[in-house]
């Protein structure tokens, strides 16, 4: 098996665990972070700089790279990883996400979503099956299933119908795929209804898939219900399989994830906030435009290993913002980036040595 699961080590308060996920293109050290790179690029950042980062795999998007340069491009240019120039593991969203962020441009179907591009006015018809052809020819190591997402807003009877379709989408997902060298991870829906969760989870571990993701969360519900949701949903999902929490990215909600038994992160905040000037310093958000950093000649945070942090000061980089200057948002982006895997990857070793809720444990109340 090119795909493999172990713990290394058990909270024994929290349902948190450290462990490592084999893949292909080398082991991810969980719990951690994964950088979005939804255009086989993680918006400002070499892949050089991600590495030093301290992230071990990244995103991109199918429905995006469909659009742009188009998965067969990709695929005669080595595939994505030396197409992006990326030699670690690589995960690949669906475009199921899409199926709700881009509600206003599309047509929701049983056969699949009917997408009039933004870029031209084509119409896109991305089925499971397209959606997981996509994905074969882009390569990446961790496939996700096509999935409907319904709105954090919906009634019970519109999230049992997502949630039955989007298991009937996966066992067309597992029919067409082709390379053994991806694993096929499926997406735990079911809304706020913990029921619809437990249901979900029983169908989607009977198809004993290499991984499973919790999605639908983080789409305009209440932060109480999204951790109630992965409190309940985490600890169903089996022992031996990485458990990935999609779209959640703050130091709180990672937090209390991973006490629940979750393993993988993403999100695009490190660097949506790095291009509006904002940084994230030990989980607060800092806006770099603000005067009083103007005189300022300390680096953002003194025990951050990352080059902004190591080589310029808060004045300095205040004076890129408001000069607007690229190389502003550049820094920023990767402090943020290493800041949110290096939490993590504190936590990880906080769990290695059994003092998870010692030295978390401000971050696990933040619920209460």
């Amino acid at each position: 098996m090119s795909f493999s699961f172990q713990r290394q080590a058990q909270c024994s308060q929290t349902h948190a665990r450290a462990g490592i996920f084999q893949t292909p293109h080398g082991p991810v050290e969980t719990p951690r972070f994964m950088p979005v790179g939804t255009l086989a690029t993680v918006k400002g950042l070499t892949p050089e700089q991600i590495r030093a980062s301290g992230a071990q795999m990244i995103l991109a998007n199918t429905y995006h790279l469909h659009l742009q340069p188009g998965e067969e491009i990709v695929r005669e240019l080595g595939g994505l990883h030396r197409f992006m120039g990326w030699s670690g593991p690589i995960l690949t969203d669906s475009g199921g996400f899409q199926v709700f962020s881009l509600a206003q441009l599309r047509t929701l179907r049983e056969e699949g979503v009917l997408f009039r591009s933004p870029r031209d006015g084509r119409l896109i018809d991305l089925t499971p099956e397209r959606s997981i052809q996509i994905q074969n020819a882009l390569g990446a190591d961790v496939i996700m299933a096509f999935d409907e997402c319904p709105p954090g807003q919906a009634g019970r009877d519109a999230v049992t119908a997502a949630t039955q379709r989007t298991h009937r989408w996966l066992k067309r997902c597992l029919d067409a795929h082709q390379n053994p060298n991806q694993a096929l991870f499926g997406i735990v829906q079911g809304g706020t209804f913990l029921d619809l969760r437990s249901q979900a989870v029983e169908d989607l571990t009977a198809l004993n898939l290499p991984g499973y993701a919790i999605g639908g969360v983080s789409v305009g519900e209440a932060p109480e219900l999204i951790h109630a949701v992965v409190r309940h949903t985490a600890p169903l999902l089996p022992q031996d399989k990485p458990r990935y929490l999609m779209g959640v990215g703050t130091y709180r909600e990672m937090a209390l994830a991973i006490a629940a038994g979750i393993d993988l992160f993403d999100c695009v905040i490190p660097t949506r906030l790095g291009r509006h000037g904002a940084a994230l310093v030990r989980g607060e958000r800092w806006n770099l435009k603000n005067a009083a950093f103007r005189r300022d000649d300390r680096p953002l945070d003194s025990d951050c290993p990352c080059y902004a942090c190591q080589t310029f000061s808060r004045g300095y980089l205040n004076h890129l913002i408001r000069s607007g200057e690229m190389l502003g948002y550049i820094l920023l982006s990767l402090h943020n980036i290493t800041e949110l895997v290096g939490f993590t990857t504190r936590i990880r070793e906080a769990i290695l040595a059994n003092r998870f809720t010692e030295e978390f444990g401000a971050w696990l109340g933040a619920a209460d």
